[in-house]
């Protein structure tokens, strides 16, 4: 066996058809589409037409629908939270929280925990979760824990425009001290005695 000896196996390779390139080709002047027809013309869709008969999406019955007001949520069972405490992944916290869970990766999104009650729990512990079936709740209660409930903010953080000046973003700094110019300039102005002031002050003495 030599590197000359190397080739593809039959059909691993094909050549792609190289359309309206001469009738020597066995694909010119109609391109392999035939002659005329709506199927002839470019920018045609024909997919699911069945000739005018009832098409199959429309034959075959439908069921259920989409519930728009669905909650997503990240579940966690007792057993994975008791492996995260034995893999000292949360051992030093007081209270499990949403965002401790996500950072030991219990949790992959920032999304509503829900704990369930899948597995055992061995160790004490305070669990904040959005929900909670009745099975967890009573695994995390046998052991001398607590679950307590926090709902969860769906609001994201707003964030903050990386500056170079410090917390305060440079445009917002020029506007304040802007602002505060101007005030110093109306106060300026108001402290000033009116000339009419003056000229009546002349006129009494």
């Amino acid at each position: 066996m030599k590197l000359n000896d190397l080739s593809d196996n039959k059909g691993a390779r094909h050549a792609r058809k190289r359309r309206g390139r001469g009738i020597g080709s066995g694909l010119g002047k109609t391109g392999g589409r035939g002659h005329k027809g709506q199927k002839s013309r470019s920018g045609v869709a024909l997919k699911g037409f069945e000739g005018g008969q009832m098409p199959l999406y429309r034959r075959v019955p439908k069921r259920g629908f989409n519930n728009p007001f669905s909650k997503t949520w990240a579940i966690v069972n007792l057993g994975r939270l008791q492996r995260a405490l034995d893999d000292k992944k949360l051992a030093d916290a007081a209270t499990i929280t949403p965002s401790l869970l996500q950072a030991a990766g219990l949790v992959r999104r920032a999304l509503p925990v829900r704990l369930l009650g899948k597995g055992t729990l061995s160790s004490k512990v305070i669990v904040e979760v959005a929900a909670v079936s009745a099975a967890a709740r009573a695994g995390v209660e046998a052991q001398g824990g607590e679950v307590r409930l926090k709902p969860f903010d769906h609001k994201k953080p707003a964030q903050q425009r990386p500056s170079e000046h410090g917390e305060t973003h440079p445009r917002k700094t020029k506007r304040a001290e802007n602002k505060l110019r101007q005030q110093s300039r109306r106060d300026k102005k108001s402290s000033r005695p009116s000339s009419r002031t003056i000229s009546d002050k002349g006129s009494a003495s």
